[in-house]
């Protein structure tokens, strides 16, 4: 057999999100790019800030000796320290470069703690609707997700999360905002999730990891903010990348962020440095790791987002899905006109617009509609949205 058993079944079951993208492929080179809606891919399309397009013009210009060189596997030290300095400051810790890991995107930084934390047999719980690249990742590491499912208003369930502990039990991984729903998880819900957490572990004498993935953190609307759990929980750990903040998805640049005041956080630090390398990301790109070094806190304007969902929500409103507004990120997570997300999907093909089915995130009967499009693309999505309702039922 040309490939392993284990990647045939991974292929012939990838991502619901790339599938979609690609079905947008082929419908693209059938009908013309322009009568083609895709809402599938969370590809942002606010372009980067300016300041970012000036540090990247000064940073190519700069004589810098090895500019293109090899660096510590765990990035540039004066990167580290100004991603430390922002990154506490959203936290309400105090972060300094030795606690930051520059990371291949927040994919990266995810895989390389979890190589470091998971022995074969653990286990990784994760709140559903949620991103099911999480899935293999902890598999990637030999572990198990362990889903458990969320409040009926996409908070999280402290008390689901808590049933499903086990002594194989190494980490909870959270996102917020989340992606699918745009849900931002109040302070005292993840309070009550860090007092659990931290009674679980102090009753079976080590502590279970809180990782915190949190690429959407600055595209929170309405003045809503996203709590820091550093502050809440000492055995945290915080994964970003600049992907949407500032647009940049293609340029894989991110980061790990270990809390201070976690049980030997230094060596959790030492271990995510060394899984860098040896996963064979060796180091974050050079390149981007000294442009976003001046833009800590710079990110795209949030507005362009906010006025975008809330156009594409009134619409949807008025027609008759039922969904909750999203508190951040760039996705509306409607229930499925009939309950069948599969039939919305297929449905909404035929109008060409591309959504994803809700069990793309372990959720059916619920679809996926990313609004990160130009505003013309939305506004030609919505006789098909109107059309479909119409036929299966609000």
């Amino acid at each position: 057999m040309a490939i392993s058993k284990k990647i045939a079944f991974s292929m012939e079951n990838s991502s619901w999100i790339r599938r979609m993208f690609e079905t947008g492929n082929v419908l693209r080179a059938k009908h013309g790019a322009e009568k083609v809606c895709d809402l599938s891919l969370g590809n942002p399309d606010v372009e980067p800030p300016a300041a970012f397009q000036q540090a990247l013009q000064e940073v190519v210009a700069s004589r810098v000796s090895k500019k293109h060189g090899y660096m510590p596997n765990a990035g540039y030290p004066d990167v580290r320290a100004r991603v430390a300095v922002q990154t506490g400051s959203e936290q309400g810790v105090r972060l300094e470069g030795e606690n930051v890991v520059m990371s291949c995107g927040a994919s990266g930084a995810m895989n390389a703690i979890l190589k470091t934390i998971l022995d074969p047999g653990a286990e990784v719980i994760a709140s559903v609707p949620c991103f099911m690249e999480y899935a293999a990742y902890v598999d990637n590491h030999g572990g198990t997700l362990v889903l458990t499912p969320s409040r009926p208003d996409f908070d999280l369930d402290v008390d689901a999360i808590g049933s499903r502990l086990t002594d194989q039990t190494a980490a909870v991984i959270i996102n917020s905002p989340n992606n699918p729903t745009g849900r931002i998880y109040p302070e005292e819900t993840l309070g009550r999730l860090a007092a659990m957490l931290m009674a679980a572990g102090t009753k079976r004498g080590r502590p279970i990891y809180l990782i915190s993935d949190e690429p959407y953190r600055k595209l929170a609307y309405g003045g809503v903010k996203v709590p820091g759990i550093m502050r809440l929980y000492p055995h945290s750990i915080v994964v970003t990348s600049y992907s949407k903040d500032l647009s940049l998805p293609g340029e894989r640049i991110g980061f790990a962020a270990v809390n201070p005041n976690a049980d030997e956080a230094k060596k959790l630090v030492d271990g995510i440095i060394l899984c860098t390398r040896i996963l064979g990301y060796v180091n974050a790109p050079g390149l981007m790791q000294r442009v976003i070094c001046s833009l800590q806190g710079v990110s795209v304007d949030t507005e362009i987002y906010r006025r975008k969902r809330d156009m594409f929500c009134a619409a949807l409103s008025s027609m008759g899905y039922q969904f909750a507004v999203p508190e951040g990120a760039f996705y509306i997570f409607p229930k499925a006109p009939g309950g069948d997300d599969l039939a919305v999907v297929k449905a909404l093909q035929e109008e060409l617009v591309l959504v994803v089915p809700g069990r793309g995130f372990s959720m059916p009967g619920y679809f996926r509609i990313a609004y990160c499009v130009d505003t013309p693309v939305i506004e030609r999505s919505l006789p098909g949205f109107q059309r479909v309702i119409q036929a299966l039922g609000a």
